[in-house]
């Protein structure tokens, strides 16, 4: 027999749960026997979570490293922003373009990003985030294309950053 994890059983059974729903719904289940169909429980996801997973004091002291009265702080003020206030990979961050910044049902979202494995998904984008992200649009003068730009030692802003120039920043 197929062993399967508990995150895939648990996807299956709400799966089953909207067609049992939908079945009452077309009258082909009575309310009853879909209300003890839909009471079978998810199983419970056992684990511990990997990596290093910041506390609100941690990740407000990192968002106070970079100096926002230059450039390159505004733009790795930014990075660091998006990657805790949205929770997006380094190559989602890098590879990130302006259009992406959509406003949707009055709330800011990153829409339509392709993430791991091609999945496509759209994040809200917290409001302080939002205020970091003008701010290094207008000082960048930045209005198409690629958000997140190399910044040279002159202050002259560049081309795209890579996923490995993010991860620098966030070293």
């Amino acid at each position: 027999m197929e062993s399967l994890s508990p995150s895939t059983i648990n996807v299956r059974l709400s799966a089953v749960r909207k067609m049992v729903e939908e079945a009452r719904k077309n009258g082909m289940l009575g309310a009853e026997e879909a209300a003890n169909l839909a009471e079978v429980p998810n199983i419970p996801q056992k684990g511990t979570r990997l990596g290093n997973w910041l506390n609100r004091e941690q990740a407000k002291e990192l968002l106070a490293v970079p100096d926002r009265s230059t450039l390159k702080g505004k733009r790795d003020y930014v990075i660091l922003a998006l990657l805790v206030g949205c929770a997006l990979r380094r190559n989602e961050l890098a590879e990130l373009d302006v259009e992406t910044i959509q406003q949707r049902e009055g709330r800011w979202v990153l829409a339509d990003l392709e993430g791991k494995g091609h999945r496509i998904r759209t994040v809200a984008i917290p409001i302080w985030v939002k205020h970091g992200i003008n701010a290094w649009m207008i000082a960048a003068g930045i209005e198409d294309g690629r958000l997140l730009r190399s910044v040279s030692k002159g202050g002259k802003v560049g081309e795209s950053l890579s996923d490995w120039a993010v991860w620098a920043v966030v070293e």
